[in-house]
């Protein structure tokens, strides 16, 4: 064991998405700024790292992906360590990880998705967005999910960036597929996919909506596709209300003129929005077959909050996938409290509630809300009640290079940042030829192998 007077303090990380590295640089950036000297050590169950930046963002959105430059000079820098291929709970468990480290920050994200809770919700063809998002993306988790595609519409239950990012993959032109980094049995897969229309059902008005400008305005842009909108759902002047945000308007004004424009009928796809629609129903006889749609109205409580009230009223669509995109959700973590209403860790600015040396950050601390940059403002809040703990107290845990020959004992598999290296240029390697960022490896015996050479 080092002397704990001399030795920096060390902090393990469990997730390597946008929040823990946002985290990651500013406990490296501590020592410099006058306050405790950092070390870091970064978990992930997969091999590879940047959690939703790799396995979350939309593949025709490279711009957004490449914010994992910024997540790579984090990870060059003196005093960090990725440990990739590590399971909390599984291969490690929390207590050792106690034992081990000063702190613990888990920035674990909400890894499942929120559920509808109707009738006929788990028929085939019945596919949670974040199985779909996982699997178009490559995650080694939905390599197998095998999505039904053979049928001409889909209808994606959500009025969110999430919505708008499946029902657009589902029709993207091949040639713009071919393009990303688009795991490749996904790219298959939609090319030879009999979908057509994608059907997006919100259950409030336009106005609710919560896709941002950018993604609405994008669809003008995407070849052979006619977007259709209801003239009466964004009726003429809905957008010249001065007490809406910014925001708001300009997406009123993206709807109202596809709907003046009215859909290109020799289009190859369709991409249709249906406001105040809920699901009641998914009817199949082993697998989708049609959705059953309440029609809401809208109401506002005494709260001032604008509610979706069911008129009673059904309309069915015919479909055989129904992708629901309603929401993410975590999960909860072993030994830690967890509050099943939020799926958060009860926590105080990041410090967990009636525990010392556990902290959070990202989803997993204030549910899954924000854009990726969010997470800046957010791991830094934490950080910053972190660093002041640990001024308070002096160095406890394992030496570094004590904790790395236990973590390579006790998983055979382990993946470094150095093994993550040899992933990356692989992938990039692979898709340089074709034009694309990467061609991502999603098995996961092949990334350790690959981790290796």
């Amino acid at each position: 064991m080092e002397n704990h007077t001399t030795r920096p303090h060390h902090v393990a990380i469990v997730g390597s998405g946008p929040s823990g590295f946002y985290a990651a640089a500013s406990l490296l950036d501590a020592g410099a700024a006058g306050g405790p000297d950092v070390r870091v050590d970064m978990f992930d169950r997969l091999a590879t790292p940047w959690g939703l930046v790799r396995a979350g963002v939309a593949p025709d959105h490279p711009k957004i992906k490449s914010v994992s430059s910024q997540y790579d000079k984090t990870a060059a820098r003196e005093g960090f360590r990725f440990f990739g291929h590590v399971h909390l709970g599984e291969d490690v468990t929390r207590e050792e990880l106690l034992e081990r480290y000063d702190a613990i920050l888990y920035a674990v994200g909400s890894q499942t998705e929120r559920r509808l809770g109707i009738p006929g919700e788990d028929l085939r063809g019945s596919v949670a967005s974040v199985d779909f998002v996982g699997w178009y993306n490559g995650h080694p988790d939905f390599v197998d999910l095998e999505p039904p595609l053979d049928t001409e519409r889909a209808v994606v239950i959500g009025a969110g960036n999430v919505a708008l990012d499946v029902a657009r993959m589902l029709l993207l032109p091949e040639s713009d597929l071919r393009a990303t980094d688009t795991a490749d049995h996904a790219v298959e897969a939609l090319a030879a996919s009999s979908v057509r229309e994608a059907l997006v059902c919100g259950r409030r008005g336009p106005l609710e909506a919560s896709f941002t400008t950018t993604e609405l305005r994008e669809l003008a842009d995407i070849d052979d596709l006619a977007v259709v909108v209801d003239p009466e759902q964004v009726p003429a002047g809905i957008a010249d209300d001065d007490t809406l945000s910014k925001g708001t308007r300009r997406n009123l004004e993206i709807l109202r003129r596809f709907a003046e424009q009215g859909p290109d009928e020799a289009a190859r796809h369709r991409m249709a929005f249906r406001f105040l629609r809920s699901p009641v129903e998914i009817r199949g006889d082993g697998r989708v077959e049609e959705v059953v749609l309440g029609v809401n109205r809208l109401e506002t409580g005494d709260d001032g909050r604008v509610r979706a009230v069911d008129t009673g009223e059904r309309e069915t669509v015919a479909t055989g996938l129904v992708l629901r995109a309603v929401g993410y959700r975590g999960v909860e973590l072993p030994g830690l409290p967890f509050d099943e209403a939020s799926g958060t860790v009860p926590n105080a600015e990041g410090r967990v509630d009636d525990r010392e040396r556990e902290y959070v950050v990202g989803w997993i601390k204030r549910g899954p809300t924000g854009i990726i940059g969010t997470n800046k403002k957010d791991a830094n809040e934490t950080v910053r009640h972190m660093l002041a703990d640990l001024g308070e107290r002096e160095p406890r845990g394992h030496a570094p290079d004590e904790v790395e020959a236990w973590l390579r004992d006790r998983c055979p598999d382990l993946v470094d940042q150095e093994g993550w290296a040899a992933i990356d240029a692989h992938e990039r390697g692979r898709g340089e030829p074709h034009g694309r960022p990467r061609v991502k490896v999603v098995d996961r015996d092949e990334l350790v192998k690959l981790s290796r050479a």
